[in-house]
């Protein structure tokens, strides 16, 4: 097959030429789990999306993060497939089949030659890394670092609480306060940072149950020991290159819960449906 007969294939199909300057899709920066959740939402309610990734994610729930797909060429999330393509010409044969493409493009330079419907900001850098009005006719940002407004169209509360998933139309999201949610009373013990900088070597798999002093991998020759005991919710991929301080890994101490390892979590779940909302409300509507 010719590269005239699959363009007019994709036309036939009724996907958009990505030549053109306006294409329906939605766009997500940022794969992580919680940007995670809201892609698979968005996949489900037949919208079609592409992901914008850094060329070194560092997902802790990787079993629930389609940026894994940078590092495998593809990732699955409750069913749902994600894979990486080289450009976005790409785009329209990853929707064709039934897949998320995902693009490591960390600048969003792709989006100088085209401009989608909407812009998600799900980076969850408690700043802002770049995302603008100017992007899309609909800009939404996830959590702090955002002016409703101003920067974006919309900010979603993602602190957990009586506000979780609340709709910012002026105004910003309750600032980061560094305290991870609390999880069966635990709440800065389940969090684990790296006790030095350099290369990490991983001795355990996520969703290992673990005994509090053990061992979960090695920075340098600096060992990190699980803080409490529980499941190994989430842990940085081996080889990462970390800093001193930086989040590596997550521990549930809910022994029980141990299938949450692979499953998108209430608070992502949450703040999708936010997001879903806001485009039905903006009357940006499903694409299939």
């Amino acid at each position: 097959m010719t590269m005239k007969d699959r363009k007019n294939e994709t036309v036939q199909a009724g996907l958009p030429e990505l030549s053109r300057k306006n294409i329906r899709c939605i766009v997500v920066r940022g794969g992580g789990d919680l940007a995670s959740g809201v892609i698979h939402r968005l996949y489900r309610c037949g919208y079609r999306v592409l992901i914008l990734e850094s060329r070194r994610p560092s997902s802790i729930r990787r079993m629930v993060s389609f940026s894994e797909a940078v590092y495998d060429g593809e990732a699955f999330v409750e069913g749902v497939l994600a894979r990486r393509i080289s450009s976005i010409e790409e785009c329209s044969q990853a929707w064709e089949a039934g897949e998320i493409p995902l693009l490591a493009d960390p600048e969003a330079l792709c989006m100088r030659e085209w401009k989608p419907e909407g812009v998600i900001d799900a980076i969850l850098a408690k700043r802002n890394l770049g995302t603008d009005k100017a992007m899309a006719p609909l800009t939404i940002a996830l959590g702090p670092g955002f002016e409703a407004g101003d920067d974006v169209d919309y900010v979603v509360e993602t602190m957990r609480g009586h506000n979780l998933g609340r709709i910012i139309t002026e105004g910003t999201a309750l600032p980061n306060t560094g305290i991870p949610g609390v999880v069966a009373g635990v709440s800065r013990e389940r969090v684990i940072h790296s006790p030095a900088e350099g290369i990490i070597a991983v001795k355990a798999e996520i969703a290992d149950l673990v005994e509090q002093g053990q061992i979960l991998a090695y920075v340098g020759e600096t060992p990190v020991k699980a803080t409490i005991s529980g499941v190994l919710r989430g842990i940085i991929r081996d080889g990462y290159e970390v800093w001193k301080g930086m989040k590596i890994a997550d521990i549930d101490p809910r022994k029980e819960e141990k299938q949450n390892c692979y499953t998108i979590s209430d608070k992502a779940r949450c703040i999708a449906g936010s997001v879903v909302e806001i485009l039905l409300s903006e009357g940006v509507r499903p694409h299939e």
